[in-house]
């Protein structure tokens, strides 16, 4: 989300002088109650979503998707994520839960080819 800042205004107030010069304890004198104010804009970012841990996904990756130990690694990135995101680095639980992302989506994707291969050799030397 980008934060949007705005431009510091001096916003003259109008009849207070009477078109008068300011002077000195009268209205209109800079620092008198009367006189300039300036408006400040303050933006508070406010993240509405917490990181993701994708911890469920990494269980289910290491029990029974585990190859090349990716399901592993996934695991403890994702516990990384949860530990971050208790700490209150959110940055940090990010960085963990992306990277434990990306294992978890190679590990899937490596099971399912791994085993449409082996579908597919079972299918052609039963067929013969």
């Amino acid at each position: 989300m980008n934060s949007v800042s705005y431009p510091y205004e001096n916003v003259a107030l109008q009849g207070k002088n009477d078109g008068l010069p300011a002077q000195p304890g009268h209205p209109g004198y800079p620092g008198y109650p009367g006189g300039h104010t300036v408006v400040q804009y303050t933006t508070v970012n406010i993240e509405s979503e917490a990181p993701r841990d994708h911890v469920i996904w990494s269980i289910f990756n290491f029990f029974h998707l585990n190859p090349c130990c990716l399901g592993l690694a996934a695991l403890v990135f994702s516990i990384k994520a949860r530990d971050r995101k208790m700490a209150g680095d959110m940055s940090g639980a990010r960085h963990y839960g992306s990277t434990a992302r990306c294992l978890n989506i190679w590990a899937t994707v490596l099971i399912c080819l791994l085993s449409l291969i082996f579908i597919i050799v079972i299918a052609l030397t039963n067929s013969f």
